[in-house]
Protein backbone atom coordinates (compact mmCIF):
# COMPACT_ATOMS: atom_id res chain seq x y z
CA UNK A 1 0.00 0.00 0.00
CA UNK A 2 2.99 2.79 0.92
CA UNK A 3 4.59 1.73 -2.24
CA UNK A 4 1.26 2.71 -4.09
CA UNK A 5 1.24 5.84 -2.29
CA UNK A 6 4.59 6.26 -3.65
CA UNK A 7 4.29 5.88 -7.29
CA UNK A 8 1.07 8.06 -7.06
CA UNK A 9 3.56 11.39 -5.88
CA UNK A 10 6.31 10.77 -7.95
CA UNK A 11 3.69 10.92 -11.10
CA UNK A 12 2.02 14.05 -9.54
CA UNK A 13 5.92 15.94 -9.06
CA UNK A 14 6.88 14.85 -12.78
CA UNK A 15 3.89 16.31 -13.93
CA UNK A 16 3.81 19.51 -12.17
CA UNK A 17 6.39 20.38 -9.49
CA UNK A 18 5.76 23.93 -8.70
CA UNK A 19 2.49 23.07 -7.61
CA UNK A 20 3.94 20.63 -4.73
CA UNK A 21 7.04 23.45 -3.97
CA UNK A 22 9.47 21.67 -6.34
CA UNK A 23 11.35 23.12 -9.33
CA UNK A 24 13.20 21.33 -11.77
CA UNK A 25 16.57 22.74 -13.15
CA UNK A 26 16.61 22.48 -17.10
CA UNK A 27 18.96 19.75 -18.05
CA UNK A 28 22.65 20.42 -19.02
CA UNK A 29 22.88 22.06 -22.62
CA UNK A 30 24.24 19.33 -24.75
CA UNK A 31 27.86 20.37 -26.71
CA UNK A 32 27.68 18.77 -29.87
CA UNK A 33 31.06 17.43 -30.67
CA UNK A 34 33.72 19.07 -32.92
CA UNK A 35 34.60 16.39 -34.80
CA UNK A 36 30.81 15.51 -35.75
CA UNK A 37 30.03 19.21 -36.42
CA UNK A 38 32.76 19.75 -38.89
CA UNK A 39 32.01 15.99 -40.70
CA UNK A 40 28.25 17.40 -40.96
CA UNK A 41 29.35 20.07 -42.56
CA UNK A 42 31.95 18.24 -45.25
CA UNK A 43 28.93 16.07 -46.19
CA UNK A 44 26.84 19.23 -46.90
CA UNK A 45 26.76 20.96 -50.78
CA UNK A 46 28.28 24.34 -51.02
CA UNK A 47 25.98 27.20 -50.96
CA UNK A 48 27.21 28.59 -53.96
CA UNK A 49 26.62 24.88 -55.32
CA UNK A 50 22.65 25.46 -54.79
CA UNK A 51 22.34 28.60 -56.13
CA UNK A 52 21.39 29.58 -59.81
CA UNK A 53 24.23 29.76 -62.10
CA UNK A 54 23.82 33.83 -62.96
CA UNK A 55 23.75 34.28 -58.55
CA UNK A 56 27.30 32.72 -58.31
CA UNK A 57 30.00 35.32 -57.20
CA UNK A 58 33.93 34.62 -57.60
CA UNK A 59 36.62 36.60 -55.37
CA UNK A 60 34.23 38.83 -54.43
CA UNK A 61 32.91 39.90 -58.17
CA UNK A 62 29.61 38.39 -59.94
CA UNK A 63 30.50 36.37 -62.81
CA UNK A 64 29.44 37.25 -66.25
CA UNK A 65 26.50 34.87 -67.17
CA UNK A 66 24.67 33.73 -69.89
CA UNK A 67 20.96 36.29 -68.57
CA UNK A 68 23.91 38.96 -68.55
CA UNK A 69 25.01 38.24 -72.24
CA UNK A 70 21.13 38.33 -72.84
CA UNK A 71 20.64 41.79 -71.41
CA UNK A 72 23.49 43.35 -73.02
CA UNK A 73 22.59 42.35 -76.14
CA UNK A 74 19.15 43.79 -75.65
CA UNK A 75 20.84 46.99 -74.62
CA UNK A 76 22.73 47.31 -78.00
CA UNK A 77 19.77 46.47 -79.75
CA UNK A 78 17.88 49.15 -78.37
CA UNK A 79 20.69 51.58 -79.16
CA UNK A 80 20.60 51.04 -82.57
CA UNK A 81 16.92 51.51 -82.57
CA UNK A 82 17.37 54.30 -81.00
CA UNK A 83 20.24 55.46 -83.64
CA UNK A 84 17.47 54.63 -86.51
CA UNK A 85 15.13 56.74 -85.11
CA UNK A 86 16.81 59.43 -84.33
CA UNK A 87 17.76 59.31 -87.94
CA UNK A 88 14.32 58.99 -89.90
CA UNK A 89 13.39 61.87 -87.78
CA UNK A 90 15.98 64.04 -89.05
CA UNK A 91 15.01 62.81 -92.38
CA UNK A 92 11.12 63.61 -91.61
CA UNK A 93 11.99 67.02 -90.57
CA UNK A 94 14.09 67.81 -93.87
CA UNK A 95 11.36 66.77 -96.19
CA UNK A 96 8.59 68.49 -94.32
CA UNK A 97 10.76 71.35 -95.17
CA UNK A 98 11.10 70.51 -98.62
CA UNK A 99 7.14 69.97 -98.77
CA UNK A 100 6.80 73.48 -97.18
CA UNK A 101 8.98 74.92 -99.66
CA UNK A 102 7.39 72.89 -102.76
CA UNK A 103 4.08 73.71 -101.64
CA UNK A 104 4.81 77.79 -101.60
CA UNK A 105 6.76 77.76 -104.83
CA UNK A 106 3.20 75.57 -106.28
CA UNK A 107 1.48 78.52 -104.65
CA UNK A 108 3.16 81.07 -106.42
CA UNK A 109 3.76 79.70 -109.97
CA UNK A 110 -0.20 79.00 -109.38
CA UNK A 111 -1.12 82.58 -108.85
CA UNK A 112 1.27 83.92 -111.51
CA UNK A 113 -0.86 81.83 -113.88
CA UNK A 114 -3.78 82.98 -112.83
CA UNK A 115 -2.53 86.54 -113.59
CA UNK A 116 -1.19 85.64 -116.92
CA UNK A 117 -4.51 83.80 -117.48
CA UNK A 118 -6.27 87.27 -116.75
CA UNK A 119 -4.27 89.30 -119.09
CA UNK A 120 -0.65 89.89 -117.50
CA UNK A 121 1.87 90.04 -120.05
CA UNK A 122 4.17 87.18 -119.72
CA UNK A 123 8.18 87.79 -118.90
CA UNK A 124 6.90 92.12 -119.90
CA UNK A 125 5.50 91.21 -123.28
CA UNK A 126 8.28 92.28 -125.76
CA UNK A 127 11.56 91.02 -123.54
CA UNK A 128 10.41 87.35 -122.37
CA UNK A 129 13.91 86.45 -121.13
CA UNK A 130 14.77 82.92 -120.89
CA UNK A 131 17.84 80.89 -120.65
CA UNK A 132 19.30 78.01 -122.69
CA UNK A 133 19.62 74.61 -120.05
CA UNK A 134 22.93 72.42 -121.06
CA UNK A 135 21.67 70.17 -122.80
CA UNK A 136 20.28 72.22 -125.44
CA UNK A 137 24.13 73.36 -125.92
CA UNK A 138 25.10 70.52 -126.39
CA UNK A 139 23.16 69.57 -128.84
CA UNK A 140 23.58 72.29 -130.90
CA UNK A 141 27.63 72.25 -130.49
CA UNK A 142 27.28 68.93 -131.58
CA UNK A 143 24.98 69.19 -134.88
CA UNK A 144 26.73 71.80 -136.25
CA UNK A 145 30.38 70.30 -135.62
CA UNK A 146 29.05 67.01 -137.51
CA UNK A 147 27.39 69.98 -140.66
CA UNK A 148 30.32 72.37 -140.27
CA UNK A 149 32.80 68.93 -140.18
CA UNK A 150 31.34 67.89 -143.95
CA UNK A 151 31.69 71.24 -145.14
CA UNK A 152 35.66 71.36 -143.90
CA UNK A 153 36.38 67.75 -145.42
CA UNK A 154 34.74 68.94 -148.51
CA UNK A 155 37.26 71.83 -148.87
CA UNK A 156 40.23 70.04 -147.39
CA UNK A 157 39.67 67.46 -149.94
CA UNK A 158 39.14 69.93 -152.88
CA UNK A 159 42.54 71.52 -152.45
CA UNK A 160 44.70 68.75 -151.13
CA UNK A 161 43.54 65.91 -153.33
CA UNK A 162 43.88 63.52 -150.40
CA UNK A 163 40.94 61.75 -148.65
CA UNK A 164 43.42 60.80 -145.80
CA UNK A 165 44.61 64.80 -145.74
CA UNK A 166 41.18 66.23 -145.42
CA UNK A 167 40.35 63.04 -142.54
CA UNK A 168 42.77 64.16 -140.57
CA UNK A 169 41.87 68.33 -140.64
CA UNK A 170 38.41 67.02 -139.97
CA UNK A 171 38.99 64.66 -137.42
CA UNK A 172 42.06 67.12 -135.42
CA UNK A 173 39.27 69.70 -134.82
CA UNK A 174 36.08 67.98 -134.41
CA UNK A 175 35.94 67.50 -130.68
CA UNK A 176 38.29 70.90 -129.42
CA UNK A 177 35.64 72.62 -131.94
CA UNK A 178 32.69 71.14 -130.57
CA UNK A 179 33.76 71.96 -126.61
CA UNK A 180 34.74 75.42 -127.90
CA UNK A 181 31.32 76.31 -128.94
CA UNK A 182 29.67 74.65 -125.98
CA UNK A 183 31.39 76.61 -123.22
CA UNK A 184 31.03 79.47 -126.09
CA UNK A 185 27.25 78.95 -125.75
CA UNK A 186 27.06 78.68 -122.34
CA UNK A 187 28.93 82.11 -122.23
CA UNK A 188 26.59 83.81 -124.73
CA UNK A 189 23.51 82.45 -122.52
CA UNK A 190 24.21 84.20 -119.57
CA UNK A 191 23.23 87.57 -121.69
CA UNK A 192 19.50 88.52 -122.55
CA UNK A 193 20.65 90.57 -125.19
CA UNK A 194 18.93 90.39 -128.40
CA UNK A 195 16.32 88.27 -127.13
CA UNK A 196 12.88 89.24 -128.01
CA UNK A 197 9.78 87.61 -127.56
CA UNK A 198 11.31 84.47 -126.09
CA UNK A 199 13.61 83.78 -129.08
CA UNK A 200 16.62 85.14 -130.37
CA UNK A 201 16.55 88.56 -132.52
CA UNK A 202 18.14 88.19 -136.21
CA UNK A 203 21.60 90.58 -134.41
CA UNK A 204 21.76 88.45 -132.17
CA UNK A 205 22.12 85.54 -134.95
CA UNK A 206 24.29 87.25 -136.57
CA UNK A 207 26.33 88.23 -134.14
CA UNK A 208 26.94 84.99 -132.83
CA UNK A 209 27.85 83.79 -136.03
CA UNK A 210 30.33 85.91 -136.98
CA UNK A 211 32.30 85.85 -133.39
CA UNK A 212 32.30 82.28 -133.88
CA UNK A 213 33.57 82.45 -137.45
CA UNK A 214 36.51 84.62 -136.39
CA UNK A 215 37.67 81.46 -134.14
CA UNK A 216 36.87 78.74 -136.35
CA UNK A 217 39.12 79.97 -139.47
CA UNK A 218 42.20 80.71 -136.71
CA UNK A 219 41.43 77.22 -135.84
CA UNK A 220 41.44 75.69 -139.24
CA UNK A 221 44.13 77.65 -140.61
CA UNK A 222 46.53 76.22 -137.81
CA UNK A 223 45.81 72.47 -138.09
CA UNK A 224 45.77 72.60 -141.68
CA UNK A 225 48.66 74.19 -142.15
CA UNK A 226 50.38 71.64 -139.46
CA UNK A 227 48.88 68.56 -141.22
CA UNK A 228 49.81 69.81 -145.04
CA UNK A 229 52.90 71.61 -144.16
CA UNK A 230 51.11 73.74 -146.83
CA UNK A 231 50.25 77.67 -145.73
CA UNK A 232 48.66 78.30 -149.43
CA UNK A 233 46.98 75.65 -149.26
CA UNK A 234 45.98 76.05 -145.75
CA UNK A 235 44.82 79.41 -146.56
CA UNK A 236 42.82 78.23 -149.28
CA UNK A 237 40.49 75.78 -146.99
CA UNK A 238 40.15 78.25 -144.23
CA UNK A 239 38.98 80.99 -146.46
CA UNK A 240 36.73 78.79 -148.25
CA UNK A 241 35.64 77.57 -145.06
CA UNK A 242 35.01 81.49 -143.87
CA UNK A 243 32.70 81.73 -146.77
CA UNK A 244 30.29 78.85 -146.56
CA UNK A 245 29.92 78.76 -142.95
CA UNK A 246 29.51 82.56 -141.89
CA UNK A 247 26.52 81.72 -144.05
CA UNK A 248 25.24 78.32 -142.88
CA UNK A 249 25.99 79.10 -139.51
CA UNK A 250 23.52 82.45 -139.45
CA UNK A 251 20.93 80.35 -140.90
CA UNK A 252 21.86 77.32 -138.68
CA UNK A 253 20.96 79.92 -135.12
CA UNK A 254 17.70 80.99 -136.78
CA UNK A 255 16.48 77.11 -137.13
CA UNK A 256 17.35 77.01 -133.28
CA UNK A 257 15.58 80.42 -132.50
CA UNK A 258 12.44 79.10 -133.48
CA UNK A 259 12.96 75.54 -131.07
CA UNK A 260 11.21 75.65 -127.69
CA UNK A 261 13.41 72.43 -126.15
CA UNK A 262 15.69 73.39 -123.75
CA UNK A 263 14.54 77.18 -122.96
CA UNK A 264 13.62 78.21 -119.35
CA UNK A 265 11.76 81.20 -119.35
CA UNK A 266 12.55 83.38 -116.15
CA UNK A 267 9.03 84.25 -114.60
CA UNK A 268 8.12 87.37 -113.38
CA UNK A 269 6.35 87.70 -109.81
CA UNK A 270 6.07 90.78 -109.09
CA UNK A 271 2.30 92.51 -110.13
Amino acid sequence: MYISILIVVACALRSNPVAFGFQMSPPASYNRPVSLSHQVESTLPHSSAILPKNYRSQGGFRVATSMDSDNSVKEAMIRQIDQKIEKFEKQQKKYSAMVESARAELEKFQATKQRYLEGTQLGGGESASFSETSARSLVKSMMWRVIAGGVTFLTSLRFSGSISTALSIVGSDFFSKAATMFIGERIMNKSQAGRKKGADAIGRSLAKALLWRVFAICNTLTMSYLIAKNLSMASKIAGSDAIFKTGLMFAYERVWAKIEWGKEYLIEFSI
